[in-house]
């Protein structure tokens, strides 16, 4: 069997002295704690705090990092737990373990074999590669491990060092378990609630009018019409901040903010409610929205988060089969400059407004984002997002954005996953990147020693907390 033995030097550089001071970069600030602005762990599974079923469920299943490499390769996704048309797999957790074992090269010199290797090595001490031939071994002291207490939710999470993780809600949410962690005095950590209205932005999706629905009745308003709507998002918003909430987040297509006339908005929302609306008049109501939760933004303070630019759902059988976030999903040309002009024009230089942009086509960080983080101080660089966490995309995110931006108009890493156990991992990944990014600095004598260590500490601790308003 192969030994699984992360190399201590992993993602430094090859020189010998600038590998030296990445070394110590990364040492200085490898036992930090963890901010977590972005994410979509759930809160109820560290409200309820129960055992993690099995190893794949934990691992594998909901993870589509994994499962869409696996699929790739030509592994159907109800062979990886995923339920088809509503029924739940047959695939045993011992089964999809197999199927990623017997794939293990299928990883090579991705992020998710990185992630993967340092989470079995570091949080499960496993000592070997995963093969066909030692899957079922590794799946028993998988199991064994995450029967003890140790490996609950909640003690991973106090072991993982997380100061505060942010999950991702619907406005109609309850936030019920957010509610039962905070009475909690047992539970020491911070979870707190991310506001994200996209479902509410597109008037010609099915399921609007019910979603509508279901926020009127939390909201306790009318939402049948456009001021109604808007009223209710406000509502909802004040009780996500007093949830502990300081952020929002909007996936859009694509970034336009073209602001309408009260009266056309509330005319597109009619016709959408009697299934009248066009395609273009959904274009435009979908605009006005981002404008108008902007508007919110700036009034209220919580920090917007744009992540836009990614084609939702590619493969339509594979949709309908198995439902949205299966892997899918796929990166699209950005742009920021021109079609957040309204936004800008009216906010950019409010001090209560916040706008942090993410982007998953990395040719915007140098000509559009940065540039715009450059002067707006309203705005920020978001972290590489989705298809950019990746040790090199990383790298090339440091090197586009710092000329422009710096570092302190920097978001800080975001780790964005459901994968809890890979938290500490990613985290790691950034810390690695950034500790090399900050020794090139200091070999070519453009950053003085000290103030690498300084940045070192900043980007991993008051860069997110003050870009993310978590105090």
């Amino acid at each position: 069997m192969t030994a699984l033995a992360p190399h201590p030097d992993r993602l430094f550089p090859a020189d010998p002295a600038e590998r030296d001071l990445a070394r110590r970069l990364h040492a200085a600030v490898a036992g930090a704690p963890i901010y977590s602005p972005h994410g979509h762990v759930p809160a109820a599974m560290l409200a309820d705090d129960e055992p993690f079923p099995d190893p794949a469920a934990l691992l594998i299943t909901p993870d589509h990092y994994v499962t869409r490499m696996l699929h790739a390769v030509g592994v159907p996704l109800g062979d990886l737990g995923l339920a088809r048309d509503g029924v739940p797999s047959p695939a045993s957790g011992r089964a999809i373990w197999r199927t990623l074992c017997e794939r293990w090269d299928v990883f090579l010199g991705t992020p998710v074999r990185f992630w993967f290797e340092s989470e079995f090595s570091e949080v499960f001490r496993l000592t070997e590669q995963p093969s066909a031939q030692n899957a079922d071994a590794l799946y028993d002291q998988l199991a064994a491990t995450l029967a003890t207490p140790e490996f609950r939710p909640r003690a991973l999470f106090d072991r993982f060092r997380i100061a505060v993780l942010a999950t991702t809600d619907d406005p109609a949410d309850d936030l019920e378990a957010h509610a039962r962690l905070a009475a909690d005095p047992t539970f020491t950590g911070r979870v707190v609630p991310t506001f994200r209205a996209d479902r509410y932005m597109h008037p010609d999706e099915p399921g609007w009018a019910d979603r509508l629905d279901r926020l009127a009745a939390r909201a306790d308003v009318d939402t049948s019409s456009y001021a109604g709507l808007l009223e209710a998002l406000r509502v909802r918003r004040a009780a996500f901040a007093a949830a502990g909430g300081t952020a929002t987040d909007t996936g859009v297509i694509d970034t336009g903010s073209e602001p309408l006339a009260e009266a056309e908005a509330a005319r597109i929302h009619s016709a959408a409610l009697d299934g009248s609306v066009t395609a273009a008049e959904a274009v435009a109501y979908r605009r006005n929205m981002l404008y108008r939760l902007a508007e919110m933004a700036a009034d209220d303070g919580l920090v917007m988060q744009l992540h836009p630019g990614v084609h939702r759902n590619h493969h339509r059988p594979t949709f309908d089969a198995y439902g949205p976030d299966t892997g899918h999903d796929l990166p699209a040309v950005g742009s920021f400059t021109e079609p957040l002009t309204p936004i800008l024009r009216d906010f950019g230089t409010n001090p209560t407004f916040r706008l942090v942009l993410f982007t998953v086509d990395e040719t915007t960080f140098s000509r559009e984002i940065a540039p715009l983080a450059g002067f707006y101080p309203s705005v920020y660089a978001g972290a590489p997002w989705w298809f950019l966490d990746t040790p090199a995309a990383i790298l090339r995110y440091r090197r586009a954005i710092t000329d422009s931006a710096g570092f302190i108009k920097t978001s800080g890493f975001i780790d964005d996953t459901r994968a809890f156990c890979s938290i500490p991992a990613r985290h790691d990944m950034s810390r690695r990147v950034d500790a090399s990014f900050l020794a090139s600095l200091v070999v070519t004598h453009q950053l003085a020693e000290e103030d690498a260590f300084a940045l070192a500490h900043r980007l991993v601790d008051d860069i997110p907390r003050s870009t993310f308003r978590l105090g």
